[in-house]
């Protein structure tokens, strides 16, 4: 109930104070860890040169920039789709100019533990795919994941270059109001926003060029290099100089803009699934010259569409032989088909021990406590608790298939609870948590928004974290949800190369006060 007031509280100041510029702004965080600014009204260290910056700006010139940089993303084509909405149409997705700032001490403890959760994932695919001890020893649930979905029987048994069946992992990372860094979830499938990742820093640098620069901010503009070099090591072995494609569902696509866009910067074919031909268990893909042998398919199509022999026969977004060909081992699908068995939401409940398992070491970076509603217990204290917990479902993504209890009415929870009672085995259910929350210009004011964070990490021959990720915003006031699909937007991620002198990075240091 006291949070309750001090959000409205909080609600009724914003909406009466004053406009831009910073100096005269009413920047007011509440309960959540706020990114820029300490408990006691201090900026923190690492924050002091963009606050600076921010100070000396203008209404009118950050609206302006504002302008300029939702032209460019226009302009350049950087758009998704919302499905489902009265007008279904292309937009861009909305930026927010003022970057997110990690400092080297807390981006360091990130990458170690996401490459330590993608070694274990990997892993547990091996395992799950092949001999089964983990299921064996019980400390999965066999039921829970031969039983899954995403468990794809037809790669049992497989051979995997470098056992690398998630080439490239999308984690959702949220900054709990301790100020530690959790995993929210795991996305192996076919994980998005790279592009947004590599837009947003371009639009960032025009925005800020001085501060960025003086900043010492580690570069995101390699990652297609490192893409490419990612996707080409899966077949060192056998071929070495490898075709790569990357394979599209089309131009209706949600991430068709995102498609074109790595396959432009990699240098490779951008294909549809008809623009491939399978003959003896070999792959091409049609040229203006002839056929040409395809060796790497980075795909971003659904298992159940990549080969209609194989799994959906009404899909036209694969090509027919091409998992007989995956099976052959001439070819490479990247990510393998079946990964998403391991970023399965209830599965995800299993990851610190599926570490521990593989690796023999606790996990670095936590997860969030998550409540199995397929069993009973658990499922009773869910239900009687629904206004506190966020429940999703199990296969659902891009925000749907949840309630968000705390935010929901009477009948909506009502209504979910039924869904749950129905199908159990469907729904997870975790503590309502407070995301961090970062300076964000909305209609012309800086107001804090809530943040979430994914960083991208490619394996293959090796792993490899890139120095950047997509923070996504949720614009709406109050809102948790970041998801683009749920009124989300996006802004660029800055992590500092060094400490710029200070001794304390972490958020918690001493800095100057704010305005």
């Amino acid at each position: 109930m006291g949070l309750e007031k001090s959000a409205a509280g909080m609600t009724q100041i914003l909406a009466d104070a004053p406009p831009l510029p910073m100096m005269e702004a009413a920047y007011l965080p509440g309960v959540a860890y706020d990114e820029m600014f300490t408990p006691d009204g201090e900026v923190r260290t690492h924050y002091d040169p963009l606050h600076a910056r921010m100070s000396t700006l203008g209404a009118e010139e950050l609206a302006d920039r504002q302008r300029t940089l939702e032209r460019s993303f226009l302009l350049q084509g950087i758009t998704f789709t919302v499905y489902g909405a009265e007008n279904t149409t292309e937009r861009i997705i909305p930026t927010d100019l003022f970057p997110r700032i990690i400092p080297a001490v807390e981006w360091a403890q990130i990458e170690a533990g996401l490459t330590q959760r993608l070694r274990a994932l990997n892993l547990f695919l091996d395992d799950i795919y092949g001999d089964q001890q983990i299921l064996m020893d019980g400390v999965v649930p066999r039921e829970l994941v031969l039983g899954a979905p995403s468990y794809r029987r037809e790669m049992q048994h497989l051979y995997v270059p470098h056992k690398a069946y998630a080439n490239v992992c999308g984690s959702d990372l949220i900054r709990q109001q301790n100020g530690e860094f959790a995993v929210l979830e795991d996305n192996l499938r076919v994980p998005s926003g790279v592009s947004y990742m590599l837009a947003n820093r371009d639009a960032a640098k025009r925005t800020f060029p001085g501060t960025y620069r003086a900043a010492g901010v580690r570069p995101v503009e390699r990652y297609p290099d490192l893409l490419l070099a990612t996707l080409k090591s899966m077949t060192a072995d056998w071929r070495s100089d490898p075709q790569v494609v990357v394979l599209t569902p089309g131009v209706y696509n949600s991430a068709y803009y995102e498609h074109a866009y790595l396959a432009r910067l990699m240098g490779v074919p951008l294909v549809e699934g008809r623009d491939l031909v399978v003959h003896e268990n070999m792959v091409y893909m049609r040229t203006t010259t002839g056929i040409r042998r395809v060796d790497v398919i980075y795909r971003r199509v659904d298992d159940d569409f990549i080969d209609p022999l194989t799994f959906r026969r009404d899909s036209s977004l694969g090509a027919a032989g091409l998992f007989n060909a995956y099976r052959a081992g001439n070819v490479v699908i990247c990510n393998a088909p079946g990964t998403g068995v391991a970023d399965d939401k209830a599965v995800y409940a299993y990851v610190p021990d599926i570490i521990r398992y593989y690796l023999g070491e606790d996990a670095i970076l936590p997860n969030i406590e998550t409540y199995l509603c397929r069993e009973p217990r658990q499922l009773s204290h869910v239900l009687a608790n629904l206004d506190k917990f966020v429940v999703k479902a199990v296969g659902a993504s891009g925000g749907y298939g949840m309630l968000v209890g705390p935010h929901a009415s009477q009948k909506e929870r009502d209504a979910f609870a039924e869904a749950i009672k129905a199908d159990p085995d469907n729904y997870i259910a975790q503590p309502t948590i407070q995301l961090s929350t970062a300076p964000c210009l909305v209609d012309g004011r800086i107001e804090p928004r809530h943040v979430d964070l994914r960083p991208f990490i490619l394996s293959g021959e090796k792993t490899v974290v890139t120095p950047g990720a997509l923070t996504r915003v949720a614009l709406k006031r109050g809102s948790l949800v970041v998801n683009s699909s749920q009124g989300g937007g996006s802004k660029d991620t800055w992590v500092l190369a060094e400490e710029n002198g200070h001794a304390n990075g972490h958020a918690n240091g001493n800095g100057s006060a704010r305005p």
